[in-house]
């Protein structure tokens, strides 16, 4: 969690908040990557990339 916390100073330190959308939308396809790895609908979300 300590990474999460540096990652929010950094933000908020720095007026870097355009960095929040590409980070929650790369956080959001590396988990649907990782969910999807072993299920039936792989195949179609693989073909989205």
């Amino acid at each position: 969690m300590d990474f999460v916390k540096d990652l929010w100073k950094y933000l908020k330190e720095r007026k870097k908040w355009w960095l929040l959308p590409v980070i929650v939308i790369l956080l959001f396809f590396g988990v649907l990557i990782v969910l999807s790895g072993g299920s039936a609908i792989a195949p179609f979300i693989y073909t989205l990339f």
